[in-house]
């Protein structure tokens, strides 16, 4: 029963070192992925601040920065603590290898005494030949067999115990040096992180000073995206009203080939025309429904529609960064990336309108289904209206604003005409 219960524990301790082990190594992938982006956030920090005439931008990228930092420090704290825990259980293994070999080294001590003192070949045969039955004589020469083998597997055993704590005493060992690496990093990354937010307060003293300026060039942003997103919303519509038709059509054609009517394709398409259409909802057909149910199923996972970046302003209604009292409302989020970057799409779909919003800004909407995601702020377009697109492929370039260094992308994702916020659908990269 003993051992009934030490092998149990010991499958026990197996599985939660394995179960670690993997959790470490998602960790430590985690860990890889942060440092990435925080070079890449660093590349961009100083590409903007060597063009920015304006504090506000350099505090958005110091910003993530800082919150890169934290990240990075809270998962070198897990991949600590995870660390322990399995040192701990390591420990537990030694002491339980060490009190088992301590019980197979006194057994097998008193085994080679006993041993010593019937060494001698006569003794044993004597043992055997002063046997009553020959059934005797036989069961005594088995136990004698089976008594060499056990003494022989003991010492096997004892053996493999020693070697099994070797092995665990040196993962140990190890394990206490990446501990203490871990705590070194640690320590190191919390004093670069106080400079930073010490740099942070600055930029905030700095931006400050220049209120009036900030707020009125912030609402003067917010008029300018009203209004883009009124023009926005009437393609949408336009959009929808097209599908529709196009439906409407072919279900006309389908209706007049089930009857056998004599009407020609001018007056199908007549009659299709006359049957009143939404502008606010997609009829959906078996292909579009089937668009549509994929790229739901993929909501968290779909790619960025930029290789690189950060979500520099949120969705929805939200207080400004500094100026608490001042409202920003956005109808979609803002990605901060690479000057000379390249949109792509986050899913296959097909492209619905090429918008031009501006001398400097334009726009590519793609149709998946019901659901609508839409690229803003591109210099240039490669893709035309009716295009199939696949996924990550290139639709545009990202423009970069020559007054502030900044390359933005703004990204929109709606199902008909209600906006959603598109964080929740891009994947955690």
């Amino acid at each position: 029963m003993p051992k009934f219960f030490l092998s149990l524990i010991c499958i026990c301790l197996t599985t939660v070192l394995w179960s670690q082990s993997t959790q470490q190594e998602k960790l430590e992938q985690r860990k890889a992925q942060i440092q990435k982006e925080i070079k890449d956030n660093e590349k961009l920090l100083q590409s903007v601040k060597s063009k920015e005439k304006s504090a506000m931008n350099v505090y958005m990228i110091q910003k993530n920065k800082i919150r890169l930092k934290e990240n990075l420090i809270h998962t070198t704290e897990k991949q600590t603590k995870l660390l322990a825990n399995d040192m701990y259980i390591n420990q537990i293994k030694i002491n339980k290898l060490n009190k088992e070999l301590a019980i197979l080294k006194e057994d097998y001590a008193k085994m080679i005494v006993k041993s010593y003192k019937s060494r001698s070949e006569q003794s044993r045969a004597m043992f055997i030949l002063s046997s009553e039955t020959f059934l005797q004589a036989y069961k005594r020469a088995q136990y004698l067999k089976q008594y060499t083998n056990f003494r022989k597997s003991q010492g096997e055993e004892i053996k493999s115990k020693s070697t099994d704590l070797i092995q665990v005493n040196k993962k140990l060992s190890g394990q206490k040096v990446v501990k203490q690496k871990l705590l070194a990093e640690n320590v190191k990354e919390r004093t670069v992180l106080e400079k930073e937010k010490i740099v942070q307060e600055k930029l905030v003293n700095e931006i400050k000073k220049d209120k009036n300026r900030i707020v009125s060039d912030i609402r003067k942003k917010q008029r300018e995206s009203k209004t883009i997103d009124k023009q926005i919303d009437r393609l949408i519509r336009a959009a929808i009203a097209e599908a529709n038709r196009k439906a409407a059509l072919e279900k006309a054609k389908a209706k007049a080939l089930a009857e056998k009517s004599n009407a020609t394709p001018k007056e199908v398409a007549a009659t299709a025309a006359k049957e009143p259409v939404s502008s606010s909802r997609i009829e959906l057909t078996p292909e579009s429904k089937l668009i549509a149910d994929n790229f739901r199923a993929n909501r968290g996972s779909l790619p960025w529609p930029v290789e690189k970046g950060f979500i520099s302003l949120g969705y929805g209604n939200q207080a400004h960064p500094i100026y608490n009292t001042l409202v920003i409302h956005n109808s979609g989020v803002e990605i901060t990336t690479n000057e000379g970057a390249n949109a792509r799409a986050v899913f296959g779909g097909e492209v619905a309108s090429v918008m031009v919003l501006s001398p400097v800004n334009k726009a590519v909407m793609i149709q998946h289904g019901d659901y609508f995601t839409i690229y803003q702020n591109l210099s240039s377009v490669s893709v035309n209206k009716g295009d199939k697109i696949s996924i990550k492929q290139t639709i545009g370039r990202v423009r970069t604003n020559g007054d502030t260094g900044k390359t933005v992308i703004k990204f929109l994702l709606l199902q008909n005409t209600t906006y959603t916020d598109p964080k929740g659908w891009l994947s955690n990269k």
